[in-house]
């Protein structure tokens, strides 16, 4: 299952390239559901989001079970650079930062896969193995909403 999660995380920055690029402005403005995200700030939601994964990743494997500093998720996607920058600049970010974690996650034994890093909300420990599960099922779940609004709307 972690060959498997690499893989997924590995092909994630094509596959939301190929799904948004063509995209127009007007359609990047539109939610994913009503009251939701816009197309644009799930883009740059994803990109922040795994970036600080990676961050987390380094932290965990040069520190005994850092305490991770959170950030305010939803707080960063109303900033005004997640509402409206271009996205090709959170898709670029996306495959330089998945370049380097997935060369990052190759490398790791088992050993490493153990070490954790501790949430300050409930205090609860993540090892790198849940880690690499979790931002596979992430970048999937956002995708997959992103997908289904162009679906809905006819916008292939």
């Amino acid at each position: 299952h972690i060959a498997d999660w690499i893989l997924q995380l590995e092909e994630m920055p094509e596959r939301y390239k190929n799904l948004v690029y063509h995209l127009k402005e007007n359609q990047l403005e539109t939610p994913y559901r009503p009251g939701g995200w816009t197309v644009r700030q799930l883009v740059h939601h994803v990109a922040d989001s795994h970036h600080n994964s990676y961050i987390r990743f380094k932290w965990a494997l040069t520190e005994e079970s850092p305490l991770i500093k959170p950030y305010n998720e939803k707080e960063w996607a109303n900033l005004f650079d997640s509402r409206i920058a271009p996205i090709q600049l959170s898709l670029d970010h996306l495959k330089v930062v998945h370049a380097k974690l997935v060369y990052l996650l190759k490398g790791l034994s088992g050993s490493d896969l153990k070490r954790s890093f501790i949430h300050p909300e409930g205090e609860v420990v993540t090892s790198l193995e849940e880690n690499i599960g979790r931002y596979a099922w992430h970048g999937n779940h956002h995708y997959a909403h992103m997908d289904n609004l162009l679906t809905r709307e006819s916008w292939r």
